[in-house]
């Protein structure tokens, strides 16, 4: 019974042999976890190939949206940067004013081609009241307004390239039919001053309005007033203020402004020759800081200054 006892013992505990080779497993799998270790910590350390940069900061506020998309751009061709709408630069915004009689005148704030349409108004009560009138089918700037007892006719610019139509209307405003060129007047366009017989060159940078006396067309420029006499050159005339001009046989009827002796605006006569200039009477608290707009029909002047409409019966000597 003893020796059973004994030879189950021996069985069941290891030998020296196998706890060797278990010490030898044991050390080999802590070598290979150092290696793995220190292969991960070699892989995590930072290089030391330059200095290392700035921390990055981030804004804990949000940035608002942008109204609109940013559109890509192409390397291609060329950049370009953008530009104003030429249309603003072919006609200034100005007045036009031009009366049939005493009681009956037509206005009109010019509008821009390819901008901002044309306003065209009425009065037949001496300019107590005044009714816009509607254009039609026709849209733009406009460019000539001329009234007589017949009707009234107007120059019409459309689109940036001012394209030129000319209507007329026999009722007041109510209808309109083409009409024939050189109705409306001398128009001041993108393409020169156009006249009934042809278009001839600007005589400067920025003409304001122009009209027509005994075959002499004067031109209001920015700096000064010049004339010329059918096709001779273009002569300045020594005036100067001169903010608008009407034209009445062979006189042009002047409206100027810081005149001697005039709080407002003045009123002279000038022969279409350009040779003396004559003082006729003042419209005394007339607006002339802006623009300034003159008709005549015989001895009827009519004054647009500010926000008023100034009437003379007697060519401008009183108001």
């Amino acid at each position: 019974m003893s020796r059973r006892r004994g030879r189950k013992a021996s069985r069941g505990t290891p030998t020296r042999r196998t706890l060797v080779w278990i010490a030898v497993l044991v050390v080999v799998l802590v070598v290979v976890d150092v290696v793995l270790v220190a292969l991960a910590l070699s892989r995590t350390e930072p290089s030391s190939n330059g200095t290392p940069g700035p921390v990055p900061t981030f804004s804990s506020v949000p940035r608002p949206p942008s109204s609109e998309p940013a559109r890509p751009t192409s390397s291609a061709g060329p950049s370009t940067s953008a530009t104003a709408d030429p249309a603003a630069s072919v006609v200034p915004v100005r007045r036009l004013l031009s009366a049939s009689t005493g009681r009956d005148a037509w206005r009109a704030w010019s509008g821009a081609c390819g901008g901002a349409d044309g306003v065209l108004e009425h009065t037949e009560d001496g300019g107590a009241s005044w009714t816009r009138v509607d254009l039609g089918d026709v849209r733009g700037a406009v460019l000539a307004l001329r009234a007589d007892e017949a009707g009234v006719s107007v120059v019409i610019g459309s689109g940036p390239t001012c394209a030129t139509v000319v209507r007329t209307s026999t009722d007041g405003g109510t209808t309109w039919r083409e009409g024939v060129v050189g109705s409306a007047g001398i128009v001041v366009g993108p393409d020169g001053v156009v006249l009934s017989s042809g278009t001839v060159a600007e005589p400067c940078a920025e003409p304001v309005e122009a009209a027509e006396a005994d075959l002499t067309i004067a031109v209001v420029c920015e700096d000064g007033l010049v004339s010329r006499s059918g096709s001779s050159p273009w002569a300045s005339l020594p005036v100067r203020g001169v903010r608008s001009l009407a034209a009445e046989g062979a006189v042009f009827t002047v409206a100027r402004s810081g005149a001697t002796g005039c709080d407002g605006v003045q009123l002279a006569s000038l022969p279409s020759d350009g040779t003396v200039l004559t003082a006729v009477g003042c419209a005394t608290g007339a607006d002339a800081s802006g623009a300034v707009a003159l008709a005549r029909v015989g001895t009827a002047v009519w004054l647009w200054a500010g926000d008023d409409v100034l009437v003379s019966d007697d060519g401008g000597a009183t108001w």
